[in-house]
């Protein structure tokens, strides 16, 4: 259970890092993703998310 929380801590981590470093580039980056169908978003969290179980089955 620690390794899930500590995962979940880095998650939260990496995705503050571009907010704090670049809010304007960060803001455009949003507004971009605003502009996309829902079926884009769609395919990019589905990429993610089979990214992510493949990275889990490659390192455990």
């Amino acid at each position: 259970m620690d390794t899930l929380w500590a995962a979940l801590a880095l998650v939260l981590v990496i995705e503050g890092l571009l907010p704090f470093v670049s809010p304007a580039g960060w803001r455009r980056m949003f507004l971009q993703i605003l502009q996309l169908s829902d079926g884009q978003i769609r395919f990019f969290g589905l990429c993610s998310v089979l990214l992510g179980l493949g990275l889990l089955w490659l390192f455990s």
